[in-house]
């Protein structure tokens, strides 16, 4: 995952992408928030992948760090914080929708409604569109 002193500036974007998103972890936190409207530590530390929670922990500061993702206080409970997508975050939708899409494909366990995998087939960008406006709803 991406750190100041991890990242590597060859110039490569792939190697860049990588760097800062493209590790397992990071990317199920940020289809958590996209896809499934997750938004606290705890949402998060309850998918079926089981993330660890220092593992958990240092993503969220990373992918927070690199600006993919923003923390606020949740107003209805000071010790919970809320996480969101930044705009360069939510920029990162279509690459994950892509990555369903090809799972879907080429994994015969991948687990997608038909409903979502249509809505990615006939129209990518509207239903991208249609995640950014429930996102930017809350």
């Amino acid at each position: 995952m991406a750190t100041p002193d991890k990242k590597r500036d060859t110039g490569c974007p792939i190697a860049f992408a990588l760097d800062t998103f493209g590790d397992r972890w990071s990317l199920m936190i940020i289809r958590d928030i996209a896809l499934r409207g997750s938004r606290t530590y705890g949402e998060f530390r309850d998918t079926p992948e089981k993330i660890a929670t220092n593992v958990l922990a240092d993503r969220l500061r990373e992918l927070e760090a690199d600006g993919i993702i923003q923390k606020t206080r949740d107003p209805e409970n000071q010790r919970k914080n809320i996480y969101a997508l930044t705009e360069k975050g939510c920029d990162l939708i279509p690459v994950v929708l892509e990555m369903v899409r090809w799972s879907a494909k080429y994994d015969r366990n991948t687990k997608v409604g038909d409903k979502f995998l249509n809505k990615i087939k006939r129209d990518r960008d509207g239903f991208e569109m249609e995640i950014r406006s429930r996102l930017k709803d809350r």
